[in-house]
Order: structure tokens, then sequence, then C-alpha cells
């Protein structure tokens, strides 16, 4: 590829590790092998029928014209609802755009608030997105780190630290991809009351994964009324509502960021697909409470989770945590760095998961592409049957190397 006829935009850029790791599964086994794939952040259930239907009757509506860019008011009215029947945040339907998935929403609100050289705060371990969607808004990421020992969370006494006078957005998610780590109201209390102190800095709070929590009630860093105006809320039907293809993401801001967001948008990918939000708007207005599909996915993660939990405890040198949330755990692996098995020289944590998926045909993803050079993540997105599969062929690999 000749890189010098590119943009230093998109050079600058790195390629997505878990969509390589994913790719590069999908090679294999196109090629016979019997590949388990832990690499993937998407639920292993079906859309609900309800919400398939609600798409249907669209069609058949001729709901196929173009969109608000937006979003159809009636579907902003419905996540308005949801805000407040599950989150108790009060948000009007004109303070919500809905988008082509959750991740443009948080490059909207990104590229409307960073300047070049504006810093973002971004905890580490992030979602392997985060620092690219900085870098596409020129800004300058500035990382707080937290290991295992506290749970993979920052604290409100390490923001204080790296808040200076460049600060524009602090931006992490809860539950979190990588770690499933969940922030309790009391350490997002003492976060609120840090952001409260510098009215220029916004937090993007990312909460894609809010029903995959397996605490009880997800807390909302917009809940805190002192800093509400300084926070956009980032969700989506991809996770809780297994919906990953529908592609339909939404924020919640205030309402000079919400209008600015829509001016952007409606420059480069105007309103999301009519269809999607049709099926979208039957799947917000479902209370989970009383949701059935919702019920048994989130149940079946939580019993996964703790399958993983005791299959990782067998393996010899692979240090976790519990987490609470999301579908995904995040070892650390560093005690086999330095190892060797045949040709395989193990150096890092990339170099781990390649020789597991060359040798035992199990994807997973290096830490190094979530923050923390350490850590290996596996997505339990899959059965139990596959679990214990491929944490079986893991322990055989890893007792190979010397």
């Amino acid at each position: 590829m000749n890189k010098e006829l590119l943009s230093d935009r998109v050079n600058n850029l790195s390629e997505s590790e878990t969509l390589k790791m994913t790719q590069k599964s999908r090679e294999l086994k196109a090629l016979g092998n019997d590949v388990i794939t832990l690499s993937i952040g998407e639920p292993d259930f079906n859309t609900p029928d309800s919400v398939k239907e609600a798409a249907i009757k669209a069609i058949n509506k001729n709901m196929t014209h173009y969109t608000p860019v937006p979003g159809y008011q009636e579907l902003r009215e419905a996540i308005s609802k949801k805000f407040k029947r599950d989150n108790n945040l009060d948000y009007k339907p004109e303070q919500i755009v809905v988008s082509g998935g959750a991740k443009q929403s948080i490059a909207n609100a990104m590229l409307c608030l960073v300047n070049p050289g504006d810093e973002v705060i971004v905890p580490a371990p992030y979602w392997v997105s985060y620092p690219e969607i900085v870098k596409l808004a020129e800004g300058k990421v500035i990382y707080i780190n937290a290991g295992v020992e506290t749970d993979f969370k920052f604290t409100a006494q390490q923001l204080e630290k790296v808040i200076t006078s460049r600060s524009k957005v602090l931006l992490f998610s809860s539950p979190c991809n990588p770690t499933g780590s969940v922030y309790s109201k009391e350490e997002l209390q003492a976060i609120a009351a840090v952001v409260a102190k510098h009215k220029q800095l916004f937090v993007i709070s990312d909460e894609i994964y809010e029903f995959i929590n397996f605490k009880g009630k997800h807390e909302s860093m917009a809940q805190f009324e002192e800093i509400k105006e300084q926070v956009v809320t980032i969700n989506g039907v991809s996770k809780g509502y297994a919906m990953t293809g529908w592609r339909i993401g939404y924020m919640a801001a205030p309402t000079f960021l919400a209008k600015a967001c829509i001016k952007l948008q409606g420059q480069y990918t105007s309103g999301a697909s009519s269809i999607a939000q049709a099926a979208a708007m039957e799947a917000v207005l479902q209370d989970p409470a009383e949701s059935k599909d919702m019920k048994n996915m989130i149940q079946a993660f939580h019993e996964r989770r703790d399958l993983v939990i005791e299959l990782i405890k067998e393996i010899p040198g692979l240090k976790t945590n519990v987490p609470d949330g999301a579908f995904y755990v995040f070892p650390e692996a560093d005690s086999y760095f330095g190892k060797s098995y045949g040709k395989y020289q193990i150096k890092n944590a990339e170099d781990l998961c390649m020789y597991i998926l060359e040798t035992e045909y199990v994807g997973l993803v290096s830490g190094g592409a979530f923050g923390n050079e350490k850590c290996i993540r596996i997505s339990y997105a899959t059965s139990k049957e596959l679990i214990t599969e491929a944490l079986t062929r893991i322990k055989r690999a890893l007792s190979k190397l010397k």
C-alpha cells in the first residue's frame, strides 16, 4: 500500500486488534481447522422475535425513506422514556441523537468537543477504539493505569492528579470492555466530585453494557446533578438486546452538544437506517424487568462467567479478578513471557495469543490492544461446552511453554 498517498489521519490509526484476531481465526477456520473464537465482543444470542417483527412491519409499511438526522422523533421519545425508567435520568428527546452504533455516538461527541492538542483522559484498560477516536479528533490521550489488584478501576484521586487546563474529556465505560469491571455509585460519586471542580471537563460515559450486569442496578454517571451538564451518556441496542448487526447507538447530552452532533452527523452519515430504528424502538420500550429474553441472556452470561473463573483457577500463572458485568475476563498472563515452545518465542501477550491460536485454535486478544500489556482478553459470549473446550486447550498450550 502506498502510505505516502494517504492522509496522516488514516496512517496514524491502528488496526483494530479484535477485528484482526477475529479475521485470523476465520482464515484458519476456512482452512478446515476447528477454531473456537473467544476474541469477538458479540452476544451469541439472536435478536428477540418481537424486535424482528417490528422491523418486518416497518418494511411492509414502506418505512424505507430517508430518516431525520437525529433519529425518528418516536424513537427519541422512546429512548427518553427508557432513561427515566431504567436510570431515573431526565433527558428530553431533543437531547438525544441516534447514530449508526455507539461507536459513532462516541466519535460524534469527541469530534464536537475536542480541538487539536486538547487532552482526553482515558483510564486503562480501555476499549480498543477509544484512543483511535481521540486521534481522529487530534486530541492528546492521557492514560490512567489500573491493574487487577484494584479490579482494573481508576480512582478519583488518580483522576485529580492528571487534570490540567487542557483536559477536555474523560472517556470510560461501566460495565467495562475489556475487564468486565462495574463502578459502584460511591466510586462514580467520588469521580463526579472531581469533575465538578473542572467545568471545562466533559465525561463521555459509555454504558453500552448496562444490562449485562451481575451486581444488580446499573449506575449512570449523569445521575449526579452537579455534573449532569458535563456528561454525555452513550448507549445502544447492540449488547443488551443482541442487536449488533442493526447498528443503532445513541447519546444523551446537554442540548448545545446534541445540536452540534446533529450538525456534524448531518454532513457525513445523515440518519441511521429506518428499519433498524423501528426495531430499536420496540427494543427500548421493553422493560428489562419484564423481558424474558433479556433475563435468560443475563443469567446465561452470569453462569458462563462463573465457569470461566473456575477454569482459569486451574491454569497456573493466570491471575484474574472476578468481573461483575459485560462478557469478558482479562487475566494477567505475563508469567508466560520469556518462555518458548518449538518455534514459538513468547515475548509478550500478542505472541502468546498467536501461539494459542496457531497451536490450539483458540482466538483471544492481546491486552496490549486495551492498554495493559500483561493481560489477554477472553470473551465468554459462546456456549458452556465451547468455553470448557477452549479453556482446556489454553491450559494445554500454556503447559507446553518452558
